[in-house]
Protein backbone atom coordinates (compact mmCIF):
# COMPACT_ATOMS: atom_id res chain seq x y z
CA UNK A 1 0.00 0.00 0.00
CA UNK A 2 1.34 3.45 -0.95
CA UNK A 3 2.00 6.00 1.79
CA UNK A 4 -0.35 8.52 0.15
CA UNK A 5 -3.70 7.65 -1.42
CA UNK A 6 -4.73 8.78 -4.90
CA UNK A 7 -6.90 11.45 -3.26
CA UNK A 8 -3.95 12.80 -1.27
CA UNK A 9 -1.64 12.76 -4.30
CA UNK A 10 -4.21 14.62 -6.39
CA UNK A 11 -4.60 17.34 -3.76
CA UNK A 12 -0.85 17.65 -3.26
CA UNK A 13 -0.32 18.03 -7.01
CA UNK A 14 -3.02 20.68 -7.31
CA UNK A 15 -1.69 22.59 -4.29
CA UNK A 16 1.82 22.57 -5.74
CA UNK A 17 0.48 24.14 -8.95
CA UNK A 18 -2.27 26.46 -7.69
CA UNK A 19 -1.68 26.89 -3.94
CA UNK A 20 -5.42 26.48 -3.37
CA UNK A 21 -6.22 22.98 -2.15
CA UNK A 22 -6.58 21.72 1.44
CA UNK A 23 -3.28 19.91 1.89
CA UNK A 24 -3.19 19.74 5.66
CA UNK A 25 -5.46 19.91 8.71
CA UNK A 26 -4.30 19.89 12.33
CA UNK A 27 -7.07 18.13 14.27
CA UNK A 28 -6.77 18.61 18.03
CA UNK A 29 -8.74 15.49 18.90
CA UNK A 30 -8.39 16.13 22.64
CA UNK A 31 -7.05 18.74 25.05
CA UNK A 32 -6.15 16.04 27.57
CA UNK A 33 -2.48 15.28 28.13
CA UNK A 34 -0.41 13.32 30.60
CA UNK A 35 2.37 15.93 30.54
CA UNK A 36 2.64 19.68 31.17
CA UNK A 37 5.52 20.60 28.87
CA UNK A 38 7.04 23.97 29.66
CA UNK A 39 6.77 25.28 26.08
CA UNK A 40 3.12 24.30 25.52
CA UNK A 41 -0.19 25.85 26.54
CA UNK A 42 -2.61 23.80 24.44
CA UNK A 43 -4.10 21.80 27.31
CA UNK A 44 -5.39 25.06 28.75
CA UNK A 45 -6.17 26.79 25.46
CA UNK A 46 -8.57 24.04 24.34
CA UNK A 47 -9.88 22.92 27.72
CA UNK A 48 -13.12 24.89 27.21
CA UNK A 49 -14.51 22.65 24.47
CA UNK A 50 -15.79 19.08 24.42
CA UNK A 51 -14.39 16.26 22.27
CA UNK A 52 -16.11 15.11 19.10
CA UNK A 53 -17.84 11.75 19.12
CA UNK A 54 -16.76 8.99 16.76
CA UNK A 55 -19.97 9.54 14.78
CA UNK A 56 -18.97 13.18 14.28
CA UNK A 57 -15.48 12.07 13.28
CA UNK A 58 -17.01 9.85 10.58
CA UNK A 59 -18.92 12.85 9.23
CA UNK A 60 -15.79 15.01 9.31
CA UNK A 61 -13.96 12.29 7.37
CA UNK A 62 -16.78 12.22 4.79
CA UNK A 63 -16.49 15.99 4.37
CA UNK A 64 -12.70 15.90 4.14
CA UNK A 65 -12.87 13.23 1.43
CA UNK A 66 -15.35 15.38 -0.49
CA UNK A 67 -13.09 18.43 -0.08
CA UNK A 68 -9.97 16.48 -1.05
CA UNK A 69 -8.04 17.02 2.20
CA UNK A 70 -4.67 15.34 1.69
CA UNK A 71 -3.32 15.00 5.25
CA UNK A 72 -4.90 15.22 8.70
CA UNK A 73 -2.60 15.45 11.72
CA UNK A 74 -4.16 13.88 14.81
CA UNK A 75 -2.73 15.78 17.73
CA UNK A 76 -3.81 17.13 21.09
CA UNK A 77 -3.10 17.32 23.96
CA UNK A 78 -2.04 13.73 23.69
CA UNK A 79 -4.13 11.94 21.03
CA UNK A 80 -3.56 8.51 22.59
CA UNK A 81 -5.53 9.77 25.59
CA UNK A 82 -8.55 8.96 23.42
CA UNK A 83 -9.40 5.29 23.71
CA UNK A 84 -11.08 5.39 20.31
CA UNK A 85 -8.04 6.80 18.49
CA UNK A 86 -7.77 3.72 16.24
CA UNK A 87 -11.37 4.31 15.11
CA UNK A 88 -10.52 7.95 14.39
CA UNK A 89 -7.52 6.87 12.30
CA UNK A 90 -9.60 4.32 10.40
CA UNK A 91 -12.34 6.88 9.67
CA UNK A 92 -9.90 9.06 7.72
CA UNK A 93 -7.65 6.41 6.19
CA UNK A 94 -10.59 4.36 4.91
CA UNK A 95 -11.71 7.43 2.94
CA UNK A 96 -8.30 8.15 1.44
CA UNK A 97 -7.31 10.97 3.81
CA UNK A 98 -3.72 10.40 4.96
CA UNK A 99 -3.27 10.35 8.76
CA UNK A 100 -0.24 11.62 10.60
CA UNK A 101 -0.10 10.91 14.35
CA UNK A 102 1.68 13.12 16.86
CA UNK A 103 2.47 11.81 20.34
CA UNK A 104 4.76 12.28 23.33
CA UNK A 105 5.23 8.50 23.56
CA UNK A 106 2.39 7.98 26.03
CA UNK A 107 0.90 4.98 24.21
CA UNK A 108 1.36 1.36 25.23
CA UNK A 109 2.64 -1.19 22.72
CA UNK A 110 -0.88 -2.60 22.29
CA UNK A 111 -2.29 0.85 21.49
CA UNK A 112 0.52 1.47 19.00
CA UNK A 113 -0.12 -1.83 17.26
CA UNK A 114 -3.84 -0.98 17.14
CA UNK A 115 -3.15 2.45 15.61
CA UNK A 116 -0.90 1.02 12.89
CA UNK A 117 -3.41 -1.73 12.11
CA UNK A 118 -6.08 0.96 11.71
CA UNK A 119 -3.98 2.56 8.95
CA UNK A 120 -1.68 4.95 10.81
CA UNK A 121 1.70 4.70 9.07
CA UNK A 122 3.00 8.23 9.68
CA UNK A 123 4.20 9.14 13.18
CA UNK A 124 5.89 12.05 14.94
CA UNK A 125 7.18 11.62 18.50
CA UNK A 126 8.40 14.51 20.65
CA UNK A 127 12.08 14.29 21.60
CA UNK A 128 14.04 17.35 22.73
CA UNK A 129 17.15 15.74 24.21
CA UNK A 130 19.05 12.49 24.58
CA UNK A 131 19.45 13.21 28.29
CA UNK A 132 16.57 11.63 30.17
CA UNK A 133 16.64 14.10 33.07
CA UNK A 134 16.63 17.05 30.66
CA UNK A 135 13.66 15.69 28.72
CA UNK A 136 11.75 14.91 31.91
CA UNK A 137 12.29 18.49 33.11
CA UNK A 138 11.10 19.96 29.79
CA UNK A 139 8.04 17.71 29.97
CA UNK A 140 7.02 19.20 33.31
CA UNK A 141 9.22 17.17 35.70
CA UNK A 142 7.55 13.85 34.90
CA UNK A 143 9.90 11.00 35.75
CA UNK A 144 10.66 8.47 33.00
CA UNK A 145 8.81 10.37 30.25
CA UNK A 146 11.99 10.16 28.15
CA UNK A 147 12.22 6.41 28.64
CA UNK A 148 8.54 6.07 27.73
CA UNK A 149 9.17 7.99 24.49
CA UNK A 150 12.03 5.62 23.60
CA UNK A 151 9.83 2.61 24.30
CA UNK A 152 7.20 4.05 21.97
CA UNK A 153 9.81 4.65 19.26
CA UNK A 154 10.93 1.04 19.57
CA UNK A 155 7.33 -0.19 19.34
CA UNK A 156 6.62 1.88 16.23
CA UNK A 157 9.71 0.46 14.51
CA UNK A 158 8.30 -2.98 15.26
CA UNK A 159 4.80 -2.39 13.90
CA UNK A 160 5.19 0.20 11.14
CA UNK A 161 5.92 -1.31 7.71
CA UNK A 162 9.43 -0.67 6.45
CA UNK A 163 8.08 0.58 3.13
CA UNK A 164 5.52 3.34 2.66
CA UNK A 165 5.72 4.66 6.18
CA UNK A 166 7.22 7.81 7.67
CA UNK A 167 8.61 8.53 11.14
CA UNK A 168 9.99 11.72 12.62
CA UNK A 169 11.12 13.27 15.88
CA UNK A 170 9.59 16.62 16.82
CA UNK A 171 12.18 18.74 18.62
CA UNK A 172 11.48 22.12 20.23
CA UNK A 173 14.51 24.39 20.03
CA UNK A 174 14.92 26.47 23.18
CA UNK A 175 17.83 28.03 25.07
CA UNK A 176 18.29 25.08 27.42
CA UNK A 177 18.69 22.33 24.78
CA UNK A 178 20.87 23.90 22.07
CA UNK A 179 23.69 21.47 22.86
CA UNK A 180 21.30 18.51 22.56
CA UNK A 181 19.70 19.10 19.16
CA UNK A 182 22.53 17.84 16.93
CA UNK A 183 22.52 14.70 19.06
CA UNK A 184 18.80 14.24 18.38
CA UNK A 185 19.37 14.59 14.63
CA UNK A 186 22.19 12.02 14.75
CA UNK A 187 20.06 9.68 16.86
CA UNK A 188 17.11 9.98 14.49
CA UNK A 189 19.28 9.32 11.46
CA UNK A 190 20.71 6.14 12.99
CA UNK A 191 17.19 4.74 13.43
CA UNK A 192 15.87 6.05 10.06
CA UNK A 193 13.73 8.80 11.63
CA UNK A 194 13.74 12.39 10.40
CA UNK A 195 14.00 15.32 12.85
CA UNK A 196 11.90 18.46 12.58
CA UNK A 197 12.63 21.60 14.60
CA UNK A 198 10.18 24.12 16.03
CA UNK A 199 11.55 27.18 17.86
CA UNK A 200 9.94 27.87 21.23
CA UNK A 201 7.02 30.32 21.01
CA UNK A 202 6.43 32.71 23.91
CA UNK A 203 3.37 34.86 24.52
CA UNK A 204 1.80 36.89 27.33
CA UNK A 205 -1.31 36.48 29.44
CA UNK A 206 -2.79 39.38 27.48
CA UNK A 207 -2.37 37.44 24.23
CA UNK A 208 -2.86 33.76 25.07
CA UNK A 209 -2.10 31.39 22.20
CA UNK A 210 -2.40 27.63 21.94
CA UNK A 211 1.20 26.50 21.56
CA UNK A 212 2.86 29.54 23.11
CA UNK A 213 4.18 29.37 26.65
CA UNK A 214 3.69 32.20 29.13
CA UNK A 215 7.18 31.57 30.57
CA UNK A 216 9.13 34.65 29.48
CA UNK A 217 12.40 33.05 30.62
CA UNK A 218 12.23 30.76 27.56
CA UNK A 219 12.88 33.64 25.18
CA UNK A 220 16.34 33.69 23.62
CA UNK A 221 18.64 36.30 25.11
CA UNK A 222 20.82 38.41 22.77
CA UNK A 223 23.98 36.69 23.97
CA UNK A 224 22.48 33.27 23.07
CA UNK A 225 21.67 34.05 19.43
CA UNK A 226 25.19 33.32 18.17
CA UNK A 227 25.06 29.81 19.63
CA UNK A 228 21.64 29.28 18.10
CA UNK A 229 22.95 30.37 14.69
CA UNK A 230 25.90 28.02 15.05
CA UNK A 231 23.55 25.12 15.69
CA UNK A 232 21.25 25.96 12.77
CA UNK A 233 24.18 26.32 10.37
CA UNK A 234 25.56 23.01 11.56
CA UNK A 235 22.38 20.99 11.15
CA UNK A 236 21.73 22.55 7.72
CA UNK A 237 25.16 21.29 6.69
CA UNK A 238 24.37 17.89 8.23
CA UNK A 239 21.26 17.56 6.07
CA UNK A 240 23.37 18.11 2.98
CA UNK A 241 25.74 15.43 4.29
CA UNK A 242 22.86 12.94 4.40
CA UNK A 243 21.52 13.29 7.94
CA UNK A 244 17.74 13.08 8.19
CA UNK A 245 16.71 16.65 8.93
CA UNK A 246 13.25 17.43 7.55
CA UNK A 247 13.48 21.24 7.60
CA UNK A 248 14.01 23.33 4.48
CA UNK A 249 16.70 26.01 4.13
CA UNK A 250 14.13 28.80 4.11
CA UNK A 251 12.51 27.47 7.26
CA UNK A 252 15.89 27.31 9.04
CA UNK A 253 16.68 30.89 8.00
CA UNK A 254 13.31 32.01 9.34
CA UNK A 255 14.00 30.33 12.69
CA UNK A 256 16.96 32.72 12.99
CA UNK A 257 14.67 35.67 12.31
CA UNK A 258 11.91 34.43 14.58
CA UNK A 259 14.05 33.99 17.71
CA UNK A 260 15.31 37.56 17.18
CA UNK A 261 11.78 38.93 17.02
CA UNK A 262 12.25 39.83 13.36
CA UNK A 263 9.66 39.35 10.60
CA UNK A 264 9.76 35.95 8.92
CA UNK A 265 9.78 35.61 5.11
CA UNK A 266 7.91 32.36 4.42
CA UNK A 267 4.63 34.23 3.78
CA UNK A 268 6.03 36.78 1.35
CA UNK A 269 4.69 35.02 -1.77
CA UNK A 270 1.17 35.38 -0.35
CA UNK A 271 1.27 39.12 0.43
CA UNK A 272 2.63 38.53 3.91
CA UNK A 273 -0.33 36.40 5.02
CA UNK A 274 -0.35 32.68 5.78
CA UNK A 275 -2.16 30.20 3.52
CA UNK A 276 -5.04 29.40 5.91
CA UNK A 277 -7.59 28.20 4.88
CA UNK A 278 -6.56 27.54 1.27
CA UNK A 279 -3.68 25.14 2.11
CA UNK A 280 -4.26 24.33 5.77
CA UNK A 281 -6.40 24.96 8.81
CA UNK A 282 -7.14 23.47 12.24
CA UNK A 283 -10.02 21.74 14.02
CA UNK A 284 -10.71 22.22 17.72
CA UNK A 285 -11.47 19.14 19.84
CA UNK A 286 -15.19 19.79 19.32
CA UNK A 287 -14.76 19.70 15.52
CA UNK A 288 -15.12 23.43 14.95
CA UNK A 289 -13.00 25.08 12.27
CA UNK A 290 -10.09 27.28 13.41
CA UNK A 291 -7.64 29.15 11.15
CA UNK A 292 -4.75 27.59 13.09
CA UNK A 293 -3.79 26.54 16.62
CA UNK A 294 -3.45 30.18 17.71
CA UNK A 295 -6.77 31.69 16.59
CA UNK A 296 -10.48 30.96 16.50
CA UNK A 297 -13.31 32.52 14.51
CA UNK A 298 -16.16 34.35 16.29
CA UNK A 299 -18.66 32.24 14.35
CA UNK A 300 -18.78 28.44 14.78
CA UNK A 301 -18.27 26.22 11.73
CA UNK A 302 -18.45 22.52 12.71
CA UNK A 303 -16.52 20.42 10.22
CA UNK A 304 -19.04 17.59 10.71
CA UNK A 305 -21.86 19.79 9.37
CA UNK A 306 -23.00 18.44 5.97
CA UNK A 307 -22.69 21.97 4.54
CA UNK A 308 -19.06 22.43 5.64
CA UNK A 309 -17.47 21.56 2.24
CA UNK A 310 -19.67 24.19 0.56
CA UNK A 311 -19.02 26.75 3.31
CA UNK A 312 -15.27 26.18 3.01
CA UNK A 313 -15.33 27.40 -0.61
CA UNK A 314 -17.56 30.42 -0.07
CA UNK A 315 -15.98 33.86 -0.43
CA UNK A 316 -17.68 35.20 2.72
CA UNK A 317 -16.06 32.41 4.79
CA UNK A 318 -12.66 33.03 3.18
CA UNK A 319 -12.97 36.74 3.97
CA UNK A 320 -13.82 35.99 7.59
CA UNK A 321 -10.71 33.83 7.93
CA UNK A 322 -8.56 36.40 6.14
CA UNK A 323 -9.69 39.11 8.53
CA UNK A 324 -8.20 37.05 11.37
CA UNK A 325 -5.00 35.68 9.84
CA UNK A 326 -4.04 38.95 8.13
CA UNK A 327 -3.53 40.50 11.58
CA UNK A 328 -1.15 37.73 12.70
CA UNK A 329 2.52 38.66 13.00
CA UNK A 330 3.54 35.14 12.01
CA UNK A 331 4.52 31.85 13.60
CA UNK A 332 7.09 29.13 13.12
CA UNK A 333 4.98 26.09 13.96
CA UNK A 334 6.78 23.74 11.57
CA UNK A 335 3.85 22.30 9.63
CA UNK A 336 2.25 25.56 8.54
CA UNK A 337 5.41 27.32 7.26
CA UNK A 338 6.81 24.16 5.69
CA UNK A 339 3.62 23.48 3.72
CA UNK A 340 3.58 27.04 2.37
CA UNK A 341 7.28 26.77 1.55
CA UNK A 342 6.84 23.34 -0.06
CA UNK A 343 3.95 24.53 -2.23
CA UNK A 344 5.42 27.90 -3.22
CA UNK A 345 9.20 27.38 -3.45
CA UNK A 346 10.75 25.01 -5.98
CA UNK A 347 13.79 23.92 -3.93
CA UNK A 348 11.56 22.78 -1.07
CA UNK A 349 9.18 21.01 -3.48
CA UNK A 350 12.07 18.96 -4.82
CA UNK A 351 13.28 18.23 -1.29
CA UNK A 352 9.85 16.88 -0.31
CA UNK A 353 9.58 14.72 -3.44
CA UNK A 354 12.94 13.20 -2.58
CA UNK A 355 11.97 12.64 1.08
CA UNK A 356 8.67 10.88 0.39
CA UNK A 357 8.84 9.49 -3.14
CA UNK A 358 12.12 9.18 -5.00
CA UNK A 359 14.74 8.64 -2.24
CA UNK A 360 13.17 7.72 1.10
CA UNK A 361 15.77 6.34 3.53
CA UNK A 362 16.22 2.64 4.03
CA UNK A 363 14.77 1.67 7.40
CA UNK A 364 16.89 -0.51 9.68
CA UNK A 365 13.86 -1.60 11.69
CA UNK A 366 12.93 -2.97 14.15
CA UNK A 367 15.09 -1.31 16.81
CA UNK A 368 14.74 -2.45 20.41
CA UNK A 369 14.44 -0.18 23.44
CA UNK A 370 17.81 -1.48 24.70
CA UNK A 371 19.44 -0.62 21.37
CA UNK A 372 17.96 2.87 21.54
CA UNK A 373 19.40 3.35 25.02
CA UNK A 374 22.83 2.28 23.77
CA UNK A 375 22.68 4.59 20.76
CA UNK A 376 21.54 7.55 22.88
CA UNK A 377 24.35 7.03 25.41
CA UNK A 378 27.00 6.68 22.70
CA UNK A 379 25.86 9.77 20.76
CA UNK A 380 25.52 12.07 23.77
CA UNK A 381 29.01 11.06 24.96
CA UNK A 382 30.73 11.69 21.60
CA UNK A 383 33.61 14.15 21.81
CA UNK A 384 32.75 17.01 19.45
CA UNK A 385 32.06 20.71 19.61
CA UNK A 386 28.53 21.58 20.73
CA UNK A 387 26.76 24.94 21.02
CA UNK A 388 26.42 26.19 24.57
CA UNK A 389 23.01 25.77 26.18
CA UNK A 390 21.68 27.97 28.93
CA UNK A 391 22.57 26.46 32.27
CA UNK A 392 19.53 25.93 34.46
CA UNK A 393 19.56 25.96 38.25
CA UNK A 394 19.70 22.60 39.94
CA UNK A 395 16.31 21.22 40.89
CA UNK A 396 15.82 21.58 44.63
CA UNK A 397 14.96 18.37 46.46
CA UNK A 398 12.84 18.81 49.55
CA UNK A 399 13.72 16.53 52.42
CA UNK A 400 10.98 15.87 54.92
CA UNK A 401 11.79 16.36 58.56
Amino acid sequence: MALFSDLSKKTLARAALLQDAPVYVQFYVTARCNLTCEQCNIIYANADVREVTIDEVERIADNFAEMGVAIVLLTGGEPFARRDLAKVIHAFESRGVHVRMQTNGFASEDRIAEAVEAGGRDISISLDSLHGAQQDRINGDFDDSWHQALKAIAAFTQYLPKHNSFASLGCVMQPSNLSDIEDVVRFGTEISWFTSLVPVHVSSFGRPRGFRTFDQSLRFRPEELGEADKLLDRIRKMRKEGFLLYDSDQYIDDIKRFIRGEATTWRKKNKGVCDSPNLYFALLPNGNFAPCCDFRLPKKYPAYDPHFPKTYRESAFRKEVHNVVSKCDGCMYGSYPEITISMRYMAAKLQRVQTFLTSPPEKNWPVTYEELLEKAERIRNEKRERPQSRQLPEKKVQVSA
